[in-house]
């Protein structure tokens, strides 16, 4: 095998097919330049004219950022940075652990509700609840932590897609529970009533028995970063309880997004 001559002491000269492998890399970085770089979704013309790129080249380099979770399409039309690249500037993003700065608004938001709660993140995988606070009754609602929940049958979920910080997904739903939704126009009509209310609800959708509220925690500029939920056993909850259920979590949804807008790291008053 003929090695590659080097170039000024330091890079290899490329093959035709390396070169166009490069330019390929080329193209698509441009296109995740405007994705991370724009405050609003991005347009497949908008993007063409940004980058110069054919249709067709862009609309493929776009596909394949999709498959890879680096952009995402949003429900009312053009794209946003995907869930992998949403979960490295959380992760990145100053806010530090976001478990352990929530842990007090779970705490005070079982409390108030006695019921179990959570702060959850979406991931390509599904939902990643990070931190969660306990029942006080012995009948509590199980622990999630470490386990990736279905979108589609979460109140976080319905949270993200709503607000879009994640991609509602294509093709038959996966039935979990006796109300789970199965259907993408059904869902997709939920998740409009879900931005209207800013919170959204399951009852007997993840599971047989168990019910939920979230509502989104925001960070500087208005992206959802992650969410809080409350969750019950439906034995002991009534459809009013849960609405009840509901203001509780947004209130304290809306305090976390408060304080990890001042929150500076390192700052012993955070």
């Amino acid at each position: 095998m003929r090695h590659h001559e080097k170039n000024d002491g330091e890079w290899p000269q490329l093959t035709p097919a390396a070169e166009n492998g490069a330019q390929a890399i080329d193209r698509a970085a441009r296109i995740l330049v405007q994705l991370v770089e724009s405050d609003e979704a991005v347009t497949l013309t908008g993007l063409m004219a940004e980058t110069n790129l054919p249709k067709s080249t862009a609309a493929r380099l776009l596909r394949a950022l999709e498959r890879n979770g680096l952009a995402q399409r949003r429900i009312g039309g053009g794209f946003r940075p995907g869930p992998v690249l949403v979960e490295y500037a959380r992760r990145d993003s100053g806010v530090g652990d976001l478990a352990t700065l929530a842990l007090p608004f779970l705490e005070r938001l079982g409390r108030a509700t006695g019921e179990t709660t959570n702060i959850g993140i979406p991931t390509p995988a599904g939902i990643a609840r990070l931190a969660q606070v306990d029942s006080r009754h012995p009948l509590g609602a199980g622990n999630w932590v470490g386990d990736r929940i279905p979108i589609h049958a979460s109140s976080l979920g319905k949270v993200f897609m709503a607000f879009g910080a994640a991609q509602p997904p294509f093709g038959r739903l996966a039935k979990l529970g006796p109300r789970t939704i199965t259907n993408i126009a059904d869902l997709l009509h939920e998740l409009e009533l879900v931005r209207q209310s800013g919170f959204a609800t399951t009852w007997d959708e993840l599971e047989e028995g168990l019910c939920s509220a979230a509502a989104p925690v925001r960070g500087a500029r208005g992206t959802v970063l992650a969410a809080i939920s409350v969750s019950a056993p439906t034995v002991r909850t009534t459809r009013e309880r849960l609405a009840e259920l509901a203001t509780e979590v947004v209130a304290e949804a809306q305090a976390l997004t408060d304080h990890i807008r001042l929150y500076r790291p390192g700052d012993p008053r955070a």
